[in-house]
Order: C-alpha cells, then structure tokens, then sequence
C-alpha cells in the first residue's frame, strides 16, 4: 500500500514539474518577443531620429548657403 502512495505522489509531482517547466518555456517565448518587438521599435525610432538629423542639416546648409 505504500508502495501505491509513493507511486502516486511521485507521477503527480512529476506532472507538476512538467507544467512548470511548460509555463516557464512559455514566459521565456513572451519575453522574447517583447524583447524583439522593443528592438524593432528603437531601430525605427533610430531612423527616424536619423531622419530628422540629416534634414535639419540640409536646411542648415540652404540657410547658409543663401546668407552668401
């Protein structure tokens, strides 16, 4: 009979073990996509700050072009 109960307890643990390695798997893909979901968003903010960088030095070469 003990035998029995140990074997019990054993296969539900072990089934507890399993779900908590499946729910750790999971959190980790999450964070991962977070993780590239957050670097596509910086790389277009790059750009865009880029952007933004590159045309205020061309107008700052018009407007000194035009001083002359």
């Amino acid at each position: 009979m003990k035998v029995l109960v140990a074997t019990v307890c054993a296969i539900l643990l072990s089934g507890c073990g399993v779900e908590l390695a499946t729910t750790a798997a999971t959190t980790a893909a999450m964070k991962k996509q977070e993780i590239e979901a957050a670097q596509q968003t910086k790389a277009m903010a790059q750009q865009k700050i880029d952007q933004a960088v590159q045309s205020m030095q061309q107008r700052e070469e018009q407007l000194r072009k035009a001083e002359k």
